[in-house]
């Protein structure tokens, strides 16, 4: 199996839109967010990607097929030192617990080396598994873990974690 992290180009914008109609859906069980009129959730952010230089979209890509994404920004969670932040990460039920996550994700921390941080909800179970893991096994366990630390107030703060590690040089997958 062949996973691939493309660097997303404006002619994939659509594409994106499509893969975060079906992240935003599987997300509305921690999040309160609605559809709109026309039974779409939205992302604020996307046109930023292409615009903005501090914004980085990629696709996650099995075997030459769609198979996620990933949304990477320089705009820090949490008061403290930060390169990147990791906005959306994405890997569609299909390839679950093959390893796609965790070969994109290791793809994305050898791509820009610097402080991280990426944010995930108590309540998404396996979301907490999977990050502790991935973030656990590239850094060897050198990593902080904030919990109700945002910077934003209320609830959610209290329902969040945070973790902030640093990544060096490129390692396989």
């Amino acid at each position: 199996m062949n996973v691939c992290l493309k660097a997303a180009v404006p002619e994939d914008k659509e594409t994106l839109g499509n893969l975060l109609e079906k992240y935003l859906y599987e997300f509305s069980e921690w999040e309160d967010q609605d559809v709109d009129g026309n039974g779409l959730y939205g992302y604020p952010y996307l046109d930023a990607y292409w615009t903005d230089e501090k914004r980085y979209p990629f696709l996650i890509l099995v075997d030459g097929k769609l198979a996620g994404f990933a949304l990477v920004n320089c705009y820090p969670i949490v008061d403290t030192e930060a390169d990147y932040t990791i906005a959306e990460f994405f890997v569609m039920r299909k390839y679950r617990k093959r390893g796609v996550g965790r070969q994109a994700a290791f793809q994305l921390f050898g791509r820009f080396p610097g402080k991280w941080q990426l944010k995930y909800y108590l309540e998404n179970r396996a979301s907490s598994v999977f990050w502790n893991r991935i973030v656990g096994e590239y850094t060897g366990r050198a990593y902080e873990r904030l919990q109700g630390s945002l910077k934003e107030a209320g609830a959610d703060a209290a329902r969040t974690v945070v973790l902030l590690f640093e990544c060096g040089e490129a390692r396989n997958g």
